[in-house]
């Protein structure tokens, strides 16, 4: 779930790329090296080892030697796939001004949808990928993620496709088909 779950719904949404329309590029960018840890025994909320290597190179790739477009909007998907999903409101995600109302489009859309996963509350501020690239890419990003009590298998080896949700990842990645098809 943790890594994977998020490049599995990428890998879906992409089948329905050709025949998206819409007037905005749809960039898929995954990233390495987010729990980058060397210490045996180091726990990720340890930020005194790196973290987020692939998103703030991304970053300040971005920031550095910007490309002729603009990104309008980042989402980033993580631990999508638990059964019994739950995807509250990211706090950082709703507490910066830029990127609350693509939160709010995101979770309005999947209640009209019926996707009673994404949760219309507010919970945790969670250190992400998604801090870089609003922070350094300026780049206004949420994070969707399932972070109701990490389940007992996260970080462990007990976290493989057993423990994931084909439910899950099917109505998250409904919601980001369509909303991308909204997003003219």
């Amino acid at each position: 779930n943790d890594g994977a779950s998020g490049v599995a719904v990428l890998m879906e949404l992409g089948r329905w790329m050709p025949n998206l329309e819409s007037k905005y590029g749809v960039d898929f960018v995954l990233f390495d090296g987010e729990e980058f840890v060397f210490r045996k025994g180091t726990s990720w909320r340890d930020l005194g080892d790196p973290m987020f290597l692939g998103a703030e190179w991304f970053a300040r790739s971005y920031a550095g030697d910007p490309p002729p477009y603009k990104y309008r909007w980042g989402v980033l998907l993580d631990m999508v796939g638990y059964e019994g999903l739950q995807l509250p409101k990211e706090g950082n995600s709703v507490a910066w001004r830029d990127t609350r109302p693509l939160v709010d489009d995101i979770w309005r859309l999947a209640y009209n949808m019926g996707v009673r996963e994404f949760i219309p509350r507010v919970k945790d501020d969670i250190s992400d990928d998604h801090l870089r690239l609003h922070d350094i890419g300026k780049i206004p990003t949420c994070d969707i993620i399932d972070f109701s009590g990490y389940r007992r298998f996260w970080h462990t080896e007990q976290d493989t496709q057993a423990n994931c949700s084909p439910l899950a990842l099917a109505k998250v990645g409904w919601v980001m088909l369509e909303w991308l098809k909204q997003a003219k």
